[in-house]
């Protein structure tokens, strides 16, 4: 039966139309953005996880910041005790000449004198950012290292933690006090018997036993300064391998996501093609399913 207040035909090739440019819509999106899931109505499941490890990758990237920072603080310090190291060595060859029959003490203590001074002026420049590793009081220093999301969902952020001692056995070279560098404390500061410390002594007037009792003190002094600046050294090659974790981390995670709500563009590709085309034959079916109804005219001829 043929009707003219209702075309089956004509409807049903209107709900197929309809079907297919809708998903022509959704294709031309997927193509135009890059996302397969770009809205929680597309996937809440997987658009919700995208979502909470973006802003994870936002934290890890601050942490990459930060260790930045971090290792520009550990890499002053070591400079500075690597040059310390190097002014101390200075002063026990002094120490050594001073003690052949005949030298001249007084001279020998004016070169002396210098590096005492030149070691204050590294411990007083030794400082990034208002923090300063190598000159300081008691206390402990620290970088951030990593954030971490555990099993139950908790965030926290780590850090690594670098302890100072202002002792003669410790890994300062000097104290701070006020802000200030404070040359009666540290490994270079701290008196050590009638000879005083590294930085205070005066030889100009020290027998041979005080000169001994001097290099003594030196060598020791360069344990100590040995001992912190492979202490640095380590926790610099750890910042550095924390950081080169932090990046491929990144990238994994920037990874998964893309794996979760990027779009395939091939596979997009082939079915934006597939759509048009199925467009175009569902209009050509509909136009046909309309002018059928035409027909029922030549009836009343």
């Amino acid at each position: 039966m043929t009707s003219i207040n209702t075309n089956t035909s004509a409807q049903a090739a209107l709900q197929t139309l309809r079907s297919v440019n809708q998903g022509l819509n959704q294709t031309q999106n997927h193509v135009s953005s890059g996302y397969r899931v770009e809205k929680a109505s597309d996937n809440a499941a997987y658009w919700s996880i995208a979502t909470t490890m973006r802003s994870d990758n936002k934290a890890l990237s601050a942490v990459s910041d930060a260790l930045g920072v971090g290792a520009a603080k550990v890499d002053t310090a070591y400079t500075a005790m690597s040059s310390a190291i190097d002014v101390v060595g200075d002063i026990k060859a002094k120490l050594v000449a001073a003690t052949e029959n005949g030298v001249d003490k007084a001279k020998v203590q004016e070169e002396i004198g210098q590096l005492q001074q030149q070691l204050l002026s590294i411990a007083q420049s030794a400082s990034f950012n208002g923090e300063n590793w190598v000159a300081g009081a008691t206390g402990t220093k620290s970088v951030v290292s990593s954030f971490v999301r555990d099993g139950s969902n908790a965030v926290s952020v780590t850090t690594t933690d670098y302890v100072l001692s202002s002792g003669s056995m410790g890994n300062v070279l000097f104290g701070m006090s006020g802000g200030q560098v404070e040359t009666s404390t540290g490994i270079l500061g701290t008196s050590n018997g009638t000879v005083g410390s590294i930085f205070s002594m005066s030889i100009t007037n020290f027998t041979a036993g005080q000169i001994q009792t001097a290099l003594t003190n030196v060598e020791s002094a360069l344990k100590s300064m040995t001992s912190a600046g492979a202490a640095l050294g380590s926790l610099s090659k750890r910042i550095d391998n924390q950081d080169d974790f932090v990046n491929a981390l990144s990238d994994s995670i920037d990874s998964g996501i893309g794996r979760l709500v990027d779009a395939n563009m091939e596979e997009e590709s082939s079915k934006l093609s597939a759509l048009q085309t199925q467009q175009q034959l569902a209009i050509q079916s509909l136009s046909i399913a309309n002018s059928s109804s035409q027909n029922i005219l030549s009836l009343f001829r």
